[in-house]
């Protein structure tokens, strides 16, 4: 299906990138307009001259847990579209550590980018998203904390079971403006940064877990993103789409 979101104006923050820029791929595809944020100035701007053959597409570079910088983006969004349609925010740092070893920078940065970036970026967008009464709110948790969990990932578990709380009260108070807001949890998904960190013989064994027999792609969230950002999705809030082959479903191991 293609135009589902035509013309529609969305930010993508955390797009440079993986899974990000597979999200913001495949709303080029369906028709959005885009503004893509990212700390990462070299790879935002060559995926959004890439996107731009497809679509409109402006990269900005920010810090998403600074206020400041989400203001400029909705602003700068506002300045060249006047309106701002759809909202997703991706960006987020996974540094492993047990929480004997965690000092309180560490725990302190991981909940800024992947907990405070959802709450500053979506404060941002939703006066404009008041004033036009429509919006669709889509924020980027894990199966990750909500439904599984490691050693070492306690900061980012923490995070990533935040956002689908705020998902679930930014949803209420958002109602009655028309504005939708939901979560995807992604499961394991064959990233650049999956790639450059783990052997190809640990890829292997993570794809072993999933029943669907492969790790996802950034399209395959992508895809589901389109979905939730679509008409199609009107009378969906407050939830999350879990994202993973299956993965969290095998009881045991056998």
């Amino acid at each position: 299906m293609a135009d589902r979101l035509k013309d529609r104006i969305a930010i993508v923050i955390g797009a440079a990138r993986g899974i990000g820029a597979g999200i913001a791929e495949v709303f080029a595809e369906e028709g959005a307009r885009l503004v893509l944020g990212d700390p990462l100035v070299a790879e935002g701007e060559a995926t959004a001259a890439r996107l731009g053959k497809l679509t409109e597409t402006v990269f900005r570079r920010m810090d998403v847990s600074s206020a400041a910088d989400n203001r400029a983006l909705v602003e700068a969004t506002l300045a060249r579209f006047g309106r701002i349609d759809i909202l997703v925010q991706n960006a987020g740092i996974y540094p492993m550590n047990v929480i004997a070893d965690i000092s309180e920078a560490e725990w302190d940065r991981v909940l800024a980018v992947n907990l405070k970036g959802v709450f500053l970026a979506y404060q941002a967008c939703l006066k404009p998203m008041q004033v036009q009464r429509y919006g669709r709110c889509i924020f980027t948790a894990s199966i990750t904390g909500p439904r599984v969990t490691a050693p070492g990932h306690s900061h980012y578990s923490a995070s990533k079971a935040g956002i689908l709380g705020f998902v679930r009260a930014a949803a209420l108070e958002a109602a009655p403006y028309g504005i939708t807001v939901n979560g995807v949890e992604p499961g394991n998904i064959r990233t650049e940064g999956l790639e450059m960190n783990r052997s190809l013989e640990f890829i292997r064994s993570m794809e072993a877990a999933v029943p669907l027999g492969r790790l996802g792609t950034p399209r395959d969230v992508g895809h589901a993103c389109a979905f939730l950002a679509s008409e199609e999705a009107e009378y969906i809030t407050g939830t999350s789409i879990v994202i993973d082959g299956g993965q969290i479903i095998v009881e045991a191991k056998v």
